[in-house]
């Protein structure tokens, strides 16, 4: 007796049926999909950037490999995004809140640390950089870049700020960044950490007066409506720090890792060719809804930022700070 006739054709369909389903089963659950969260708007160029990273990585793993956006706070602020990497309910976050990683990657936030952006890329590319992003590995996170949050600038609801003075008695918003409340403090403003997502509302309520933005958050959140006042200062750099779940991260393929780091590198260099374009264009149409700006002479804010240096080498080690100053400034 043949197979053929030995095996009914009904219960023959019914086994090549059941293994096209397992196998299509099985290649649907090979692909694996990274959850990455940010607290910045959909239309904000960080955003752009992940959907960039997002489509890399998916093509050049053959859609094995995939990465779900969650923009706009869907998953919490900064600080709970770095709290859900470290545990792995999240796989890669971004955001400017580094204490649940490693407080001294705050440093890079040291108030006139940088003299413009090409410096700030010439040391995050720099092997002094790329050993200070090692920072996190021993809390369970792998640091994949630091993407330019920006340099911040002083914007309130009352008055152009020219001289320190026009901070006296402001209470300014800033991020959950002890370097950067640090310096509002010491400058004469009120610092006050509010949530990101709060921020609109606290200076529409008068909860604070004003805010030490970049300035794309400043446009995308549309803070300019309750605060016309633009000073521009670049008074810190800081970083949208781009982490990742360590054991996640270990759990990939070496392939994946490569694919991984390679759409990492191409996303950096795609962001900060945009950077300059962006900036010009959010300017010229703030200034068209009646937003003032005005440029500061930054000399007699940075005479007054000692006290943050000092505060700091003894916080993380007057060795570390001088070493990072050393590497970035050359002295």
């Amino acid at each position: 007796m043949s197979f053929l006739q030995a095996f009914p054709a009904s219960r023959l369909l019914s086994s090549l049926l059941a293994v096209v389903l397992i196998s299509s089963m099985g290649s649907a659950t090979a692909a694996e999909t990274l959850r990455l969260a940010h607290a910045s708007s959909t239309d904000s160029l960080i955003n752009q950037a992940m959907v960039r990273f997002a489509a890399q990585v998916s093509k050049d793993t053959g859609g094995e490999l995939n990465v779900q956006l969650y923009p706009d706070g869907q998953l919490g602020d900064e600080a709970p995004i770095v709290d859900s990497v470290g545990a792995g309910a999240i796989d890669i976050g971004l955001g400017g809140s580094a204490d649940g990683i490693d407080p001294r990657l705050n440093a890079l936030s040291l108030p006139f640390l940088f003299k413009d952006g090409a410096a700030v890329h010439a040391y995050l590319d720099s092997p002094a950089g790329k050993q200070f992003l090692t920072m996190g590995q021993d809390h369970g996170f792998v640091m994949l870049a630091a993407l330019d949050s920006g340099f911040r600038q002083f914007a309130n609801s009352k008055h152009p700020v020219i001289k320190p003075a026009d901070l006296a008695g402001l209470k300014i918003r800033t991020p959950p960044n002890p370097v950067i409340l640090a310096t509002i403090k010491q400058l004469g403003a009120l610092g006050q950490s509010i949530p990101f997502g709060e921020v609109y509302t606290s200076l529409q309520s008068g909860v604070v007066d004003g805010v030490e933005p970049e300035l794309r958050d400043f446009y995308d959140q549309k803070w300019y409506e309750v605060a016309k006042y633009v000073s521009l200062s670049n008074y810190v750099w800081s970083a949208n720090f781009w982490f990742m779940n360590k054991d996640k991260y270990e759990a990939l393929s070496e392939q994946e890792r490569a694919v991984l780091t390679k759409a990492v590198a191409d996303t950096t260099v795609w962001y900060r060719s945009q950077l300059d374009a962006v900036y010009a264009k959010i300017q010229k149409e703030m200034q068209g809804k009646g937003v003032k700006f005005n440029e500061v002479d930054p000399t007699a804010f940075r005479a007054m930022s000692g006290p943050v240096y000092d505060q700091f080498g003894k916080t993380w080690g007057v060795e570390f700070v001088a070493k990072l100053r050393q590497d970035i400034q050359g002295k």
